[in-house]
C-alpha cells in the first residue's frame, strides 16, 4: 500500500502561467521524489501600468512517500 502526500506550492514567472507551473513542478521535484500530479488551485497577475508583469499560481503537489526502511536488529556480543 503506497500512501501521498499533498504540499502547498506558490510560484511566479515573468513569461507565462505555463512557465510559472513547470519552475514550480522542476522546484518541488529537487527536494522530494516521486512527484504524481498537480492541481492548479488559483491563477493571478500582477500588473503595472496597465500590463501584466508577473503570472503566479498557487498549486498542490502530490507526492507518494517513501516506505520506511526496516531497522536492522542489533547483534549482542
Amino acid at each position: 500500500m503506497s500512501v501521498a502526500k499533498v504540499i502547498e506550492v506558490s510560484c511566479a514567472s515573468k513569461k507565462s502561467f505555463e512557465d510559472a507551473i513547470a519552475s514550480g513542478i522542476t522546484r518541488v521535484n529537487n527536494s522530494v521524489e516521486q512527484v504524481q500530479g498537480a492541481w492548479i488551485q488559483e491563477q493571478k497577475v500582477m500588473v503595472e501600468k496597465g500590463k501584466i508583469v508577473e503570472y503566479r499560481v498557487n498549486m498542490k503537489v502530490t507526492f507518494i512517500v517513501a516506505s520506511p526502511v526496516p531497522a536492522k536488529p542489533v547483534k549482542k556480543k
